[in-house]
């Protein structure tokens, strides 16, 4: 049995797991299952094999917030109030849904689960191609130089204006949503605040708009559901504003690091285009190879547990390393191999980008979908897509835990006819 005193130590902001999370966190994986760190000053365990990080995702043993803890206080909570966020606010960001436990995360899955059923999705299909249309009819306008950012005029935009359709915002809106989006990630309590005292009027309104004019649509399920007090107006607006953030997070990225990946495997992308049937299990694969989030949002041990034989004692954070158990050897011939045409796992999608277990992506059967719509309609486009710098040269966001492009410079090429 492993114990703490004899795991190695790894240091999250090290050179390596920034400049190369999959590379860098694969040599913990193939030293040790389970690592010690420390995060914010505190300890947290590092498991990085695909069986262990499994094994912690689907047990309920461990919980995405510290208020599920025996007399536990919620930190995340204590943070927003040490920076400055206003107590009326603070619950749009506590109560998101992933940092939610059951009964309540059960409760508020099961209302909008529909929204993002698979039947609702795939309806939605004509539509997300009508918008990646129009993303595509004015990228070569554009072009600076001869390249343009596909990051900041295509995979950026695409997924709001999906999520808007879904939701039932505006378009007039999107705009202002992609400000919130920038407040909500800059860690700036002012700009927060001011974020969260908009969203929380602007959902409002738009939730009595939606009473007044019912809908087939998300905002008219959440009016519903409020009405039948399935959930307070609070839920209801941070409801909105989760699935508004989620949707403007992880999926351009994948978008952009999944054609980041095919500009630079010259072999794969031409399968990709001599065949578009391989289309679906490409964005698995991408997703497996390639996906933006590297690292699941921070585990609490609720009891106490052994995971790779090493004792894991209640209170205990853990940091789920989905990148590394993505890259294992011990489930995935060849990992470090871009396939495109790789075997679908029999018993379901075995890579973890979209997490597994309660927290499993509300929106996984959307970004996939978004993320197929999105290369094809890409690369019949433009089939002379190239990049503008050296593979050397891309720029990637300098954030630990996960793998962000901050541009993507790209040649259009001729369009095709």
């Amino acid at each position: 049995m492993t114990t703490e005193g004899t795991c190695p130590e790894v240091r999250l902001s090290a050179h390596d797991l920034m400049v190369d999370p999959y590379g860098g966190f694969g040599r913990v994986r193939e030293e040790t299952p389970i690592a010690r760190s420390s995060w914010d000053g505190a300890p947290v365990w590092i498991i990085t094999r695909h069986e262990h990080v499994t094994e912690v995702l689907t047990d309920r043993r461990f919980s995405t917030t510290s208020a599920a803890l025996p007399g536990g206080a919620d930190v995340y909570a204590e943070v927003l109030h040490a920076m400055g966020i206003s107590p009326e606010l603070a619950p749009h960001l506590v109560g998101d849904l992933v940092r939610t436990g059951p009964p309540d995360h059960t409760r508020l899955r099961k209302i909008v689960l529909r929204a993002f059923s698979a039947r609702r999705v795939a309806a939605l299909r004509p539509r997300m191609r009508a918008l990646t249309g129009a993303l595509l009819d004015t990228l070569p306008d554009h072009a600076r130089g001869g390249s343009v950012d596909l990051i900041e005029h295509f995979a950026q935009p695409l997924p709001t204006m999906v999520i808007c359709e879904l939701i039932g915002i505006p378009a007039a809106d999107m705009p202002r949503w992609h400000g919130w989006s920038r407040d909500y990630t800059s860690a700036d309590p002012r700009r927060l605040n001011r974020m969260l005292a908009e969203v929380d009027e602007h959902v409002r309104e738009l939730a009595a708009r939606r009473r007044a004019e019912p809908a087939d649509d998300l905002i008219g399920e959440l009016v519903r559901a409020r009405a039948d007090e399935r959930l307070s107006e609070r839920e209801l607006v941070t409801m909105v504003l989760t699935l508004m953030m989620a949707s403007q997070q992880p999926t351009p990225h994948l978008i952009g690091n999944a054609v980041l990946a095919l500009l630079t495997h010259p072999g794969q992308l031409a399968l990709l285009r001599a065949d578009r049937s391989l289309l679906p299990g490409a964005v698995q694969e991408l997703l497996r190879w390639c996906g933006p989030s590297v690292v699941a949002l921070m585990r609490y041990a609720t009891e106490d547990v052994t995971v790779a034989g090493t004792p894991i004692r209640r209170g205990d954070r853990v940091q789920l390393v989905l990148g590394s158990a993505n890259h294992d050897p011990r489930r995935f011939p060849h990992p470090e191999r871009l396939d495109l045409t790789r075997p679908p796992d029999t018993g379901g999608t075995a890579h973890l980008a979209y997490s597994r277990g309660e927290h499993y992506c509300l929106g996984a059967t959307l970004a996939s979908q978004e993320a197929e719509v999105a290369l094809g309609a890409l690369l019949d486009r433009h089939p002379g897509l190239a990049l503008a710098v050296p593979p050397d040269e891309v720029e990637w966001k300098p954030l630990a835990l996960t793998r962000q492009l901050a541009r993507l410079p790209v040649t259009l090429g001729e369009p095709a006819r």
